[in-house]
């Protein structure tokens, strides 16, 4: 991976236009094994992020994934044979680090991407949002999929790094390097919340 840092790429992001957007950081998705960086590193850089756009007050979005018996959730025909999920209690519950985050809007999603089905663009056109931070789990399905998603409905986007993260590092840095480019800007959380007005 390129180092983020290397070169200043510093961008003025307008917290009235921005919303953060946290994908899945809930107890049944952070509890896998992840890479290149923890859930734990993901869940701070993260949290960090949602202090700084608070602070500003800015639009904070937490999605998580949800179903009562799974029987809402698309199921295809896929060569990879995947059984129905058991949902142990809890399981979508978000993040202790991320529960009681005030005036956070909370988006229930049945599917990877978090615009299909859920009232997301309603919720960021209505406040005059043109731009969007993302992160969260899985870096090459939830926050890929909400990422087109969001490409498609014209959204400005910048993607945290390192604030995000997959089941492998294969598949983060092939999103990283090869899809998140061509649709929006990669930067570090640091810069983001340094960057934020």
């Amino acid at each position: 991976m390129e180092d983020l840092n290397a070169t200043s790429k510093t961008d003025v992001i307008q917290a009235k236009k921005t919303a953060l957007v946290v994908i899945d950081l809930q107890k049944g998705i952070v509890s896998r094994e992840t890479a290149p960086y923890s859930a734990t590193q993901v869940i701070q850089n993260a949290s960090k992020l949602v202090n700084a756009f608070t602070e500003k007050g800015a639009f904070v979005v937490l999605v998580r994934v949800s179903s009562i018996d799974g029987k809402d959730m698309f199921k295809p025909n896929t060569d990879l044979k995947m059984n129905l999920p058991q949902f142990a209690e809890g399981w979508d519950s978000l993040a202790p680090e991320l529960a009681n985050v005030k005036n956070a809007h909370v988006i229930t999603k049945r599917q990877w991407g978090a615009f299909y089905g859920t009232e997301l663009d309603l919720q960021l056109r209505r406040r005059g949002i043109d731009t969007i931070v993302l992160c969260g789990v899985s870096t090459g399905i939830g926050v890929d999929t909400t990422a087109r998603e969001a490409y498609h409905h014209g959204y400005h986007q910048i993607f945290v790094e390192d604030a995000m993260t997959a089941s492998t590092k294969e598949e983060h840095d092939f999103v990283c390097e090869h899809i998140f480019p061509r649709i929006g800007k990669i930067r570090a959380s640091e810069e983001v919340a340094l960057s934020l007005r």
